[in-house]
């Protein structure tokens, strides 16, 4: 097949092996999931895990928990774009994420408290805890359940030509299923062949892709000089230094230190030393996006750059298309079905764990207090009540979320800049400043 005629092909039919694959990858999710379904008993079971689980577990739970579909598009996206220096968010992960385990989990544990709304409420006042909550319910549906199943769509429509609305409801259902079913364990537990799946497909699509294009050699002679500049300068109307360097951290200790889908693992730890352990773990993987998730976006613009549209400036106005592109393009039949199951299993990880997070704020934050006598039985059915509501309330913004920006990374991360420096200081200054008080903290 010539050049011209595979980048005319919009989608890929799966062959047989493919869906031997993705069933194969499906079944192992499903029986992980309903294996832990039938152990939970309390509320702590079924949010916590029982507070039980080994650092290797929860490391890759930390991992697939950040790195859904909407990175595989939005990194790959923003790589085609504006090149490597969406990849600071990436690095500066590393060091977060062992802020957690070394700055924050320590006074979490010891607290023994279940959320974060809930940790504010003893620090502070019931005041900060309710505003903590509505903030997180809300981002969870605006930010990351939205997003998630907008991604996928925008992947299985372009790679294997399936009806966005209609991929997107299936996805819902099937990973709401065992979500609802076993708890934290099952999702953490799932996330875990998640993790392997994740990386597997996406490490041999950018050995395949570095390959076509002739190595780094051949792709820094294809791409623009400016592509593999991680600094840039403070004009950047996308990343200036200074955005990078004294914003991105006050997002990163939002995100990575207080956030209920990322500090929900490592409560559900055995003890400190796996809690910590875990995010080690974590940190090194967080590494591998760079390699795996944005160097591709380069690699598809090397590939193919009459595929993208530019604007006035001469900016790549269409990168979302890029990691779709070399999917359809590069890979023969049975990596298509690693490759897409891999797409899942980041789809199904992230949005499992949204699911879990968000209902537990809901159910222990607001259900619990509203009725504090409510048997452990009511909670957890209440939770998984709640689960449901969420999922319909994600699906009802995605068609809005192209209208707001291009590129689907950036629009993650400006929405999440919002909200986060407020929140971050109150954890900061809640932990470093005994003095503050509830009032302050408002």
């Amino acid at each position: 097949m010539a050049l011209t005629d595979q980048i005319a092909v919009t989608h890929r039919q799966l062959a047989t092996i493919d869906v031997a694959i993705i069933a194969f990858y499906f079944v192992a999710v499903f029986a992980i999931g309903f294996y832990f379904s039938r152990k939970e008993r309390t509320s702590e079971d079924y949010f916590l895990a029982s507070r039980n689980v080994g650092w290797f577990a929860i490391g890759a739970s930390l991992f697939v928990s950040n790195i859904s579909t909407e990175h595989f598009i939005g990194l790959a996206g923003s790589g085609a774009t504006s090149g490597l220096a969406v990849g600071h968010f990436e690095w500066l992960a590393c060091i977060m994420v062992l802020i957690l385990g070394w700055g924050f989990v320590p006074f979490y544990l010891r607290s023994n408290v279940l959320t974060m709304p809930e940790f504010l409420e003893r620090r502070f006042n019931r005041s900060c805890a309710v505003y903590l909550a509505g903030v997180s319910i809300l981002a969870y549906i605006f930010t990351k359940i939205s997003v998630h199943l907008y991604a996928a769509a925008v992947v299985l429509e372009h790679v294997v030509g399936w009806n966005p609305l209609t991929a997107a409801m299936i996805l819902v259902v099937m990973t709401g299923i065992y979500t609802i079913a076993g708890g934290l364990a099952a999702v953490i537990y799932t996330e875990l062949v998640q993790t392997l799946v994740l990386l597997t497909g996406a490490v041999v699509l950018t050995f395949i892709g570095l390959n076509e294009v002739g190595g780094f050699a051949g792709l820094r002679a294809a791409v623009p000089p400016a592509y593999f500049h991680m600094i840039k300068p403070i004009s950047d109307p996308e990343f200036p230094w200074t955005g990078i360097f004294l914003g991105a951290p006050i997002l990163g200790i939002w995100y990575w230190c207080t956030d209920q889908v990322i500090v929900q693992r490592v409560l559900a730890a055995k003890d400190e030393g796996h809690a910590k352990a875990a995010t080690i773990f974590a940190g090194f993987l967080k590494i591998l996006p760079v390699f795996v998730l944005v160097l591709p976006g380069l690699i598809a613009y090397a590939l193919y750059p009459q595929m993208f549209t530019k604007n006035v400036d001469g900016l790549v106005t269409n990168g979302d298309i890029a990691y779709p592109m070399l999917i359809v393009n590069l890979l023969p039949h049975g990596l298509i079905g690693v490759m897409i199951a891999a797409l899942l299993a980041a789809l199904m990880g992230g949005m499992a764990s949204v699911f879990n997070s968000a209902s537990t704020l809901v159910t222990l934050d607001f259900y619990k207090k509203a009725r504090p006598n409510a048997t452990e039985l009511q909670l957890v059915t209440f939770g998984r009540m709640a689960t449901g509501i969420m999922v319909g309330l994600g699906l009802l913004w995605v068609p809005f979320i192209k209208l707001l920006s291009s590129q689907l990374y950036v629009y993650l991360q400006s929405v999440q800049a919002y909200i986060s420096p407020p929140i971050a200081v109150c954890f900061i200054f809640g932990i470093l400043w005994p003095r503050l008080n509830g009032q302050g903290a408002i």
